[in-house]
């Protein structure tokens, strides 16, 4: 009898262990960085602008503009106007690449697809702009095929060593789970985030506009990005 009643014991202590252990992965999961794929180094479509060495591998990009630091982000939304101040000592890479796809126009028209109230609202995935903003809400919370376009390259990680933290209003680059698969998406941090510091690279920070941030939703249009001060 002893030993029957231990064995049961034993059995829903490791069923309740389980539980808490579900709970834990739940709770990690939600809190999880916003690594969408944002490369697009997965994706075939022609949406992506997709480019690939002649291996078929998606290629690693060291953009060519020349930064003079003293360049200001103008990033027209349809909720209202966001100026960013960018960190091009600290991560010149994702600095660069940013201003040159701007100066392109490829962010005009995107949407934003990912919000997760007090955490981050993420754009920068070109298949988004043939969507509709409805089509784009419906998946806000991540998942479908928004969040796995980019560029057609990718570049470098430039989070170890840079300083600068996730507070309210940082601009970071999103990326995979794979080292150095950012691309052109982005997001900006609705809290701090210091479970991100470390993780993702810090690029810029927003000086005006923080309520437009927050009032920023899945479907939200980035009418244009004016890049002030650009070298020509």
């Amino acid at each position: 009898m002893d030993l029957r009643k231990s064995a049961r014991l034993a059995i829903v202590a490791t069923v309740a262990l389980a539980g808490v252990m579900v709970l834990a992965g739940c709770t990690q999961a939600q809190s999880a960085p916003p690594a969408s794929a944002a490369s697009g180094s997965t994706s075939t479509s022609s949406a992506t602008d997709q480019s690939t060495s002649s291996s078929g591998e998606t290629t690693v990009h060291t953009p060519t503009y020349k930064l003079n630091g003293a360049e200001v982000a103008v990033i027209k939304t349809s909720k209202g106007t966001i100026n960013v101040k960018f960190f091009e000592k600290d991560a010149p890479i994702a600095v660069a690449n940013f201003i040159e796809l701007s100066l392109k126009g490829y962010y005009d028209q995107i949407k934003f697809h990912r919000y997760v109230a007090g955490f981050v609202i993420q754009g920068g995935d070109p298949q988004t702009k043939s969507a509709t903003s409805a089509e784009v809400a419906a998946a806000g919370g991540g998942g479908g095929k928004f969040g796995t376009g980019g560029p057609g390259y990718t570049i470098k990680d430039e989070y170890a060593g840079n300083p600068n933290k996730h507070v309210d209003g940082s601009l970071a680059m999103a990326r995979t789970g794979a080292p150095d698969s950012g691309g052109s998406q982005f997001y900006f941090a609705l809290d701090a985030l210091p479970s991100l510091d470390g993780q993702y690279t810090v690029f810029g920070q927003a000086t005006s506009g923080l309520e437009v941030i927050h009032n920023l939703r899945a479907g939200d249009v980035i009418e244009s990005v004016t890049i002030e001060n650009a070298t020509k």
